[in-house]
């Protein structure tokens, strides 16, 4: 178990929750987010606790480095934000849990335990969001039936479109060429029926909740 946050006063209540608890080891704490990324890497706990927001790389930022690098720790994001906007970001970038402050007297333990297991946790405040996401994507899929044509590496480039990243970029995060980035783009405007990369990026922006 990692814990990541930095306030120190916050972070040693959080340990000092799950200290008491069988069968729960704290292997390391930090204050920043790329520490904890080099923690996680060299420790390999099963499970993370990290704040959305941290010196050095924030709690989602890590998240997408981590799920790049493929790595087995399982990530709960701890913050005080209910935006669905963040809740939509951290279930994009392979996130288990999201927990808030506000409930972290109580629903810190279960949480834990649930991801840990592998299945997702979310404080029970955030069901209204996950909710609207899942009617949002239902909407999208009847508007526009051939997303689900895309692969599923197509599919990753469309939500990395959304988040407004040049294909230089997304070919670095991918580790792929400008040149496959680009054909792949060309295969998804061809597959949803789009005339030019401006039209697929005006698309991506206005539903990046629900790809």
């Amino acid at each position: 178990m990692l814990i990541a946050d930095d306030h120190p006063i916050f972070r040693e209540g959080v340990a000092n929750i799950l200290s008491k608890e069988k069968n729960i080891e704290v292997v390391g704490q930090t204050g920043d987010g790329l520490e904890a990324l080099r923690l996680i890497r060299e420790l390999k706990p099963d499970v993370a606790i990290v704040d959305i927001a941290m010196p050095g790389c924030d709690g989602l930022e890590l998240a997408r480095k981590a799920q790049v690098e493929k790595l087995e720790t399982q990530l709960i994001i701890l913050t005080m934000y209910t935006d669905e906007g963040y809740f939509n970001q951290a279930i994009d970038v392979g996130v288990r849990g999201y927990l808030l402050k506000e409930c972290i007297a109580t629903d810190l333990v279960g949480a834990v335990r649930t991801v840990a297991c592998g299945r997702y946790y979310f404080s029970p405040s955030i069901s209204d969001a996950l909710v609207r996401r899942k009617g949002g994507i239902e909407s999208l899929l009847k508007k526009v039936p051939a997303l689900d044509l895309l692969t599923p590496r197509e599919k990753k480039i469309l939500k990395l479109i959304a988040a407004n990243k040049t294909s230089n970029e997304i070919a670095q995060e991918l580790f792929v060429s400008r040149r496959t980035v680009q054909n792949h783009r060309n295969n998804i405007c061809k597959k949803l029926g789009f005339r030019g990369h401006h039209r697929l990026l005006q698309f991506a922006i206005e539903n990046k909740s629900y790809l």
